[in-house]
């Protein structure tokens, strides 16, 4: 138990060619037993079973009431017109001030890497936090389940790039997809520039 309220942040999908961008934030109220994160681990440590599994938990406590969930997207054609990183920045600052408006009060944000909450908010930036920090963990997977969800369902708009498989990574199977069939309109033309001729 804690005496204040706890918000993880993590960002998945900065290095897929396509699709978006996403920010997953977790508040923690103060009864929130942290003994049920034991075993959570940052998304990409996992796998796909056992990341809708926390998922579900997670859906569960938000249910009841100890803990609430945010998770903001942005599209591939903002990340081109604007930068990854700056599109991040503000992803953050949506999903930080979605669980909590107002910065003065008892809570403090644990953010993943480089990221940063908006000024005013208690924070603290951990380097690998998402693998150090439960609260962060936890972000990561909710917000990696639902791009991954959103890349699925996509994929049936554009079924010969597979994106169901890779979501939007650049495995060899998706370049060559590049390769054969141009760009879609979710793929980041600011991230291909390497693989196609991008007009």
């Amino acid at each position: 138990m804690v005496n204040h309220f706890i918000i993880g942040v993590d960002e998945v999908g900065r290095g897929p060619l396509a699709g978006p961008v996403a920010v997953g934030a977790v508040l923690f109220t103060p009864d929130f037993d942290m003994s049920l994160l034991e075993g959570v681990r940052d998304s990409k440590l996992i796998s796909e079973k056992k990341r809708e599994e926390w998922f579900v938990r997670a859906r569960e406590w938000e249910l009841v009431g100890t803990l609430s969930v945010a998770v903001e997207f942005a599209p591939a054609q903002e990340i081109d017109e604007r930068g990854i990183s700056k599109v991040i920045a503000d992803l953050v600052a949506r999903a930080v001030r979605k669980l909590a408006p107002d910065p003065v009060g008892n809570v403090h944000v644990l953010l993943d890497g480089s990221l940063h909450a908006p000024n005013g908010y208690s924070q603290e930036t951990i380097i690998h936090g998402d693998s150090l920090r439960p609260e962060i963990s936890l972000a990561s997977i909710v917000a990696k389940v639902l791009r991954d969800r959103f890349m699925v369902r996509v994929a049936t708009q554009f079924p010969e790039y597979g994106f169901e498989q890779h979501k939007g990574y650049g495995t060899k199977a998706h370049l060559e997809a590049i390769a054969g069939n141009g760009l879609s309109e979710l793929h980041r033309r600011s991230f291909c520039k390497n693989y196609t001729q991008v007009s």
